[in-house]
């Protein structure tokens, strides 16, 4: 159950989609956006787990066409929630933030999340300690899942809110905001080229 633990704790807490965005709304927006991006992103992720454990991801996945859809979508969504971050903070900019990001946002990301399936599938599918009970087994695991899940999450968060209550000259912000969207840029072409 300890490897499950590390596995849960260094599969969440490398930089993905669901991290870098939360930093980036925190950072952006600040806390009460960030809270509710974060509950949005918690539902959607045990939507994801149930659809991996159930097999319903993997039937699906197995169809070429759904799985370019899905590709298509998260890459157009975290290109939108990237645009979103870097132009929080910027006077100038093609979008214009009048709301920011909230729980219908972060419920949205992670049904088209590649990450999300990644990770749930390596979790939920390896790591056994209960073979005899494999029932109680999956609940402990979405147990540890979700316990190890929410502060990561918010520590993320936090990093985000810190940066933005540093009060930061707005250049160095909008920087900060860039650089969080050029990151969540990042994984996307990492995605974009683990598919071809």
């Amino acid at each position: 159950m300890l490897e499950f633990c590390l596995a849960v704790f260094f599969l969440v807490i490398t930089p993905g989609p669901g991290v870098l965005s939360t930093a980036g709304v925190g950072s952006g927006f600040g806390y009460r956006p960030g809270l509710a991006y974060v509950g949005g992103l918690f539902v959607g992720n045990n939507l994801v787990a149930v659809l991996v454990i159930s097999g319903v991801a993997a039937v699906a996945l197995a169809l070429p066409w759904l799985r370019g859809v899905l590709l298509f979508a998260s890459t157009a969504y975290l290109l939108y929630l990237a645009g979103k971050i870097a132009f929080a903070g910027a006077e100038i900019g093609f979008i214009h933030a009048e709301r920011p990001p909230g729980f219908w946002n972060g419920l949205a990301l992670q049904p088209i999340n590649p990450k999300a399936y990644v990770v749930s599938t390596t979790l939920f599918s390896g790591f056994g300690f209960l073979p005899e009970a494999p029932g109680t087994e999956l609940a402990i695991k979405l147990l540890i899942f979700n316990i190890l899940w929410i502060p990561i999450h918010l520590i993320w968060l936090w990093a985000g809110v810190t940066l933005r209550r540093l009060d930061l000259a707005p250049q160095v912000q909008r920087t900060i905001n860039f650089a969080m969207a050029g990151a969540m840029l990042i994984v996307v072409g990492l995605a974009l080229v683990s598919q071809l």
